[in-house]
């Protein structure tokens, strides 16, 4: 996937660990993993903003943009994945 989620980096940079962060924000440690592994399809905005405000940083920050490759997912609604 082209996007790429630097959660780890800007929790590190701001030493917090991912429980605090999931706290802070609403939601639980297990969603936040899901999201700081980059396996979330889709994050909200009222999510996003949580965490910048609690980092004290940019949805840039977060999220960056990474061209290459995108998988094909027809393959997947085929039922050839």
């Amino acid at each position: 996937m082209p996007i790429r989620v630097n959660l780890d980096v800007m929790l590190a940079r701001r030493k917090t660990a991912s429980k605090e962060l999931a706290a802070a924000i609403g939601i639980t440690a297990q969603n936040l993993s899901i999201l700081k592994t980059g396996k979330a399809k889709a994050i909200r905005f009222s999510t996003l903003a949580a965490i910048c405000r609690e980092l004290d940083c940019q949805p840039g920050d977060v999220l960056e943009y990474a061209p290459g490759p995108e998988p094909d997912d027809s393959a997947v609604a085929d039922g050839e994945g």
